[in-house]
């Protein structure tokens, strides 16, 4: 099994996912996307993934998020992809990716506790 963490080390919940991940026995890949930003097309291929919208994705309590005006009910995906991409504290995290026997599982992890059933629920597959 591999896993993959999308990690904020500032942020509680991701620091949180990251030791349930090693308390389970596994040291995952981890992407610092604060110091090395996701490009657009790896946020659009994560949340595809996950199945979300990019509004599911975006920390609307971050300040930033009203300071760019986003909150603004004209605003389209195409321009929240793009702040995504600009801003990465606007991303919410963590985002774990589980690759196990072929088959990928891809889950914004927020409550941290998430991880653990997805860790369990991929270990349980063949």
């Amino acid at each position: 099994m591999q896993i993959t963490i999308y990690h904020n080390p500032a942020c509680g919940t991701s620091r949180n996912a990251l030791a349930n991940i090693r308390v389970a026995g596994h040291e995952p890949r981890i992407v610092d996307y604060m110091r090395t930003p996701l490009s657009r097309a790896e946020i659009v291929a994560l949340l595809a993934q996950m199945n979300m919208t990019v509004r599911q994705l975006i920390r609307s309590r971050e300040p930033l998020y009203r300071e760019l005006g986003l909150d603004e009910k004209d605003v389209g995906q195409e321009e929240l992809l793009d702040a995504l991409a600009e801003h990465p504290a606007l991303i919410n995290r963590p985002i774990v990716v589980v690759e196990n026997g072929g088959k990928t599982a891809t889950r914004l992890c927020r409550p941290s506790d998430l991880v653990k059933m997805m860790l369990v629920h991929e270990e349980m597959q063949p």
